[in-house]
């Protein structure tokens, strides 16, 4: 279970993003779906994080991540600027290298990578 993670706040790309990590091996970024958040991958993380380490997010007005107020065009949600978040928070935690593992909301982001 992720409660007995201690949930933790960057700072990228001008807003707080809010995550846990947990695990040792190779990076592993989990990001969730819509209407979820970071909590929804709480079944398979015992499991994973035996071989990976993992970081849990919750993408942009999500969860616990900041909420900006953005103009109509929503241009402050898109998916590119999404990725960017997670990006940035990934270096920030130290890995430029990682892999991905997404559902819903949170695969459309990852496709930006692709």
């Amino acid at each position: 279970m992720l409660a007995g993670l201690k949930q933790q706040k960057r700072k990228v790309n001008q807003i707080d993003i809010s995550f846990r990590t947990t695990g040792q091996g190779p990076a592993l970024l989990m990001l969730h779906g819509h209407p979820q958040n970071h909590m929804m991958w709480h079944k398979v993380v015992p499991a994973l994080s035996q071989h990976f380490t993992l970081v849990t997010a919750d993408l942009r007005g999500y969860g616990d991540s900041d909420k900006p107020v953005s103009p109509p065009s929503q241009s402050l949600y898109s998916k590119r600027i999404m990725a960017q978040d997670m990006r940035e928070l990934m270096a920030s935690l130290g890995f430029n290298k990682f892999a991905v593992l997404a559902h819903d909301r949170g695969a459309r982001v990852a496709i930006v990578w692709v």
